[in-house]
């Protein structure tokens, strides 16, 4: 694997069963984590039509995330969000490889496919 020079800066949760949640910190960063950090087969996250974090939910290796984990990276997603404060929040959410770049779109703007949607409240692991 090729080392990149810039090194992305981002929240880090260990959730349980071995899953990490990943969650970019700046448009540049989130740009680094959803197309360059991310495995095809990650789950990545993002509060719907709400400017905010990209998140990326890792595996363990054949491990697939039941329905409790990924609703716990939804609130991650949710809680690095402009919706922090809000009761329940829409978070979107696909497999990495589904996440793209339009060119010459910002930084931070990406175009997703094959998105779910789920509904939850924002919070992180304490």
């Amino acid at each position: 694997m090729k080392e990149r020079t810039i090194q992305p800066d981002f929240w880090k949760y260990s959730l349980p069963g071995g899953f990490e949640v990943l969650a970019g910190k700046t448009d540049a960063d989130n740009d680094i984590l959803s197309l360059q950090t991310a495995a095809p087969n990650d789950l990545w996250f993002h509060a719907k039509s709400i400017p905010g974090s990209h998140v990326i939910l890792r595996h363990p290796e054949n491990e697939k995330p039941d329905n409790q984990t990924v609703k716990l990276a939804a609130a991650i997603a949710a809680w690095h969000s402009k919706a922090r404060n809000a009761g329940i929040v829409p978070v979107n959410y696909t497999e990495a490889k589904h996440v793209g770049k339009p060119r010459g779109a910002k930084p931070g703007s990406v175009t997703i496919k094959r998105e779910k949607t789920v509904k939850v409240r924002p919070d992180i692991p304490s």
